[in-house]
């Protein structure tokens, strides 16, 4: 092989697990090559999640959040402590990661559409506002899977600040990525832990709305004018 070719994109592994009395799911994702892994939204029982990468043989080196709700961050410190991974998050998040995180340089923020790398795999952040203005759906493309946090669950979704939003980010955003995407949410609210974009829109309510005033109606919240 050319010594300067680019090496080539591969397949992250993910280890879904429920953690804390709220529902919550967390994700492990690592690179088997490299053994280079992050958390996401590391919130309850960290030392599993940190025990669960080390019998992989994994190194935690990055954590991804979602968005800063306490029950997705209330372990954020513990997390950066052991691992001293950098956090990534929406730069509208910045300010609450950082207070759950201090310390130089340990937050960091993303853009919408960036690619992060984790060992030979790569990870793509998808801003995606609705749930909280700086909400950030993770896009692992090898396998297809995406990480939801409170955007979208199993059959529903999560409660929606901006409707306006909320629903152009299901419909639009996540209608534009591959149906066979895996659906990962943040909590275990759902028939099952995990699903696909293609039965989500087709069966569940937040992505079958028409309309605001459907979406809204189906949340049952006020239309905004």
């Amino acid at each position: 092989m050319d010594a300067q070719a680019p090496l080539e994109i591969m397949p992250l592994e993910i280890v879904q697990l429920e953690v804390g009395l709220l529902q919550n799911f967390c994700e492990v994702i690592g690179c088997p090559h490299t053994g280079e892994a992050a958390l996401v939204d590391p919130a309850f029982e960290v030392d599993r999640l940190l025990r669960e990468a080390t019998r992989r043989g994994w190194k935690v080196t990055t954590i991804f959040l979602t968005h800063t709700h306490d029950d997705h961050v209330a372990g954020l410190d513990e997390a950066v402590e052991a691992t001293g991974a950098v956090v990534r998050c929406h730069p509208l998040e910045l300010a609450v990661a950082r207070g759950h995180a201090p310390g130089p340089g340990a937050v960091v923020p993303v853009a919408d559409g960036e690619w992060i790398s984790l060992g030979r795999g790569r990870v793509q952040a998808i801003h995606a506002p609705g749930h909280t203005p700086g909400c950030v759906c993770w896009f692992i493309p090898e396998p297809a899977a995406l990480i939801t946090g409170d955007v979208l669950f199993v059959g529903s979704c999560g409660s929606a600040s901006d409707p306006r939003a909320m629903l152009d980010t299901l419909q639009r955003k996540l209608g534009a990525l591959p149906e066979h995407t895996r659906l990962y949410p943040g909590h275990d609210y759902g028939k099952t832990p995990t699903s696909s974009l293609a039965w989500e829109f087709a069966h569940n309510p937040a992505l079958r709305a028409e309309t605001l005033a459907s979406f809204c109606a189906y949340k049952r919240i006020p239309t905004p004018r």
